[in-house]
């Protein structure tokens, strides 16, 4: 018998690019011949249920974080499945969530999962937000996510704040936009670009299908 398709949830909480994420993880999953069912929800029994987790999110720090607190058991259920092991993607104010701390209209509580807060950026003399496309820094093989990456690899960023005061071992890509900013970020089965890959066309795809067959194991000890 063939195996049963892997069940992926794009979590919805009003955060943004919803569709255009599922879209992105639909095609991936057909171009690397993955069998998958892409479900946006907020319902945390199919969170909870999921072989694999997706959260987007565009906009503010705190209102993607208040979005999530406002769906009963939302959150608690994206908690106690990735602790379980399930695998974790978040994209853009999604990978942000992982932080400690988002600095943006006050100070908002994140995951914690990984170290470090979220902060307006500081590039002297360059426009804000970061929007369009940006080279990503990355030491080939050394990350399961970046499989089959060129080393001129681009993706497209949308944003004015950023990781600071992070763990140099969770970061898997960088970029450079008046200093070096974290682009791709994982700890454990918890992973997050700062870059849209929906918007990031083949190396966006590349990097969702890197995901769907990526097997991690959870990081255990507490952020």
């Amino acid at each position: 018998m063939p195996p049963l398709p892997q069940s992926i949830v794009v979590i919805d909480y009003n955060g943004g690019n919803l569709a255009s994420a599922a879209r992105a993880l639909t095609r991936a999953a057909q171009d690397c011949g993955i069998a998958a069912n892409v479900t946006i929800t907020a319902d945390p029994h199919d969170v909870l249920s999921a072989d694999r987790i997706v959260l987007p999110g565009q906009g503010a720090f705190a209102d993607c974080a208040a979005g999530l607190s406002a769906r009963p058991g939302l959150r608690d259920a994206i908690v106690a499945a990735t602790d379980a092991g399930t695998p974790f993607l978040g994209i853009c104010v999604g990978m942000q969530l992982m932080a400690q701390r988002g600095l943006e209209h006050g100070v908002t509580p994140g995951f914690g999962w990984i170290r470090g807060d979220i902060g307006l950026m500081s590039a002297p003399g360059l426009r804000l937000p970061q929007m369009g496309w940006n080279q990503l820094d990355f030491i080939p093989g050394a990350h399961p996510l970046t499989d089959g990456l060129a080393r001129d690899a681009h993706g497209y960023f949308v944003h004015s704040f950023a990781l600071g005061g992070y763990d140099p071992a969770t970061l898997v890509a960088t970029t450079d936009y008046g200093g070096t900013v974290p682009a791709i970020v994982a700890r454990g089965n918890r992973a997050g670009t700062q870059f849209h890959v929906e918007k990031s066309q083949q190396v966006g795809l590349r990097i969702l299908a890197n995901f769907l067959r990526w097997t991690p194991t959870p990081a255990m000890d507490a952020t």
